[in-house]
């Protein structure tokens, strides 16, 4: 890690306008990911504003939708009891996320943007597209076993880590920030980029952009949810696979269903095609089966990660098969 300059801010304008100054500077919250990949040498800052003072870790509902600050902790927003409530596939997927010390420092801001897992990515010694342009994907060739099946390219197929990312996703989240230009609102759909031929873009956000708030619809009342994780171990790990459903139902009949994956992308993924194939029809195994084939139809896997196109599938016919108590 080399040396960098340290600013605190005391208004969200005042960060902004610092990061905004300098193509090298950063903003840090929480810190969980920043500094690590500043001491694996991935990203390197000249200057890093700390944006902890800023009064953004607020949790207001108002017109059925919740608001949720950026700099409110991991640990807080699971645990509140509006978001335990009416969103507990959102609950459910932050308590799933790393440990709990981590969860007691990580700021939703940041949890959006930490970035891939990629061993390839985080170490110095292999060509990484996302660490240095041009350079190469290491992983084309190399060991795949936990990248991504769907939204690669041949410049990378690192997966996006956030199970948050993949919860807001299914919840049709957006995402507020504030910039030099003045303020914007992001939908969760369009907020994390495919790598296509620029991999080192990774979201939406600009320059000195400073992530203010996630607000999210709620559910009417009655709305099933569930997010399933499979990973190689039960705490602190990320996912291989993971599933984010929200359902409305009529009795046995799907009315709505968004369905939002990870583990098996590029960054969260929706699938029109699987949640059309569930819309309008009883959830039955047959019919959940359907819309699995749908999800994977495009994947592009390898030797080594080839299993994600079963498990996905098996994951989903899962979580779907527990709100009809497995019905045929």
């Amino acid at each position: 890690m080399r040396d960098f300059a340290y600013a605190r801010a005391s208004r969200a304008a005042e960060a902004v306008q610092l990061v905004a100054r300098s193509a090298d500077a950063a903003f840090v919250a929480g810190g969980t990911d920043l500094l690590n990949l500043m001491k694996d040498g991935a990203e390197d800052h000249d200057l890093v504003v700390d944006i902890n003072h800023l009064p953004l870790a607020g949790i207001e509902e108002s017109e059925g939708r919740l608001r949720i600050g950026a700099l409110a902790r991991m640990a807080d927003v699971a645990l509140h009891p509006v978001v335990r409530k009416r969103l507990p596939v959102l609950s459910q997927a932050l308590l799933a996320g790393a440990s709990p010390q981590i969860r007691h420092m990580a700021s939703i801001g940041g949890n959006l943007l930490q970035r891939t897992r990629c061993w390839y990515f985080r170490g110095e010694d292999f060509a990484c597209n996302k660490r240095e342009p041009g350079t190469g994907c290491a992983a084309l060739e190399g060991r795949s076993r936990w990248h991504a099946v769907l939204g690669g390219s041949d410049h990378c197929i690192a997966v996006h880590p956030s199970d948050l990312a993949v919860a807001l996703r299914a919840l049709d989240a957006t995402v507020h920030t504030l910039g030099p230009d003045g303020t914007r609102t992001i939908a969760m759909a369009d907020f994390h980029r495919e790598p296509g031929h620029t991999p080192h873009l990774e979201n939406a956000l600009r320059h000195g952009e400073l992530i203010t708030a996630v607000e999210v619809p709620l559910p009417a009342p009655g709305t099933r949810q569930r997010y399933l994780k499979l990973r190689d171990r039960a705490t602190f790990e990320f996912a291989v696979v993971s599933v984010a459903a929200v359902l409305r139902m009529n009795g046995r009949t799907v009315e709505e269903a968004r369905l939002a994956f990870g583990g098996i992308a590029t960054r969260p993924w929706r699938s029109p095609e699987a949640e059309t194939a569930l819309r309008g029809k009883p959830l039955t195994e047959r019919n959940i089966a359907a819309a699995g084939r749908l999800l994977v139809q495009d994947a592009r896997p390898r030797e080594d990660n080839k299993y994600k196109v079963e498990l996905v599938q098996r994951a989903l016919r899962d979580m779907l098969g527990r709100f009809t108590g497995g019905s045929r």
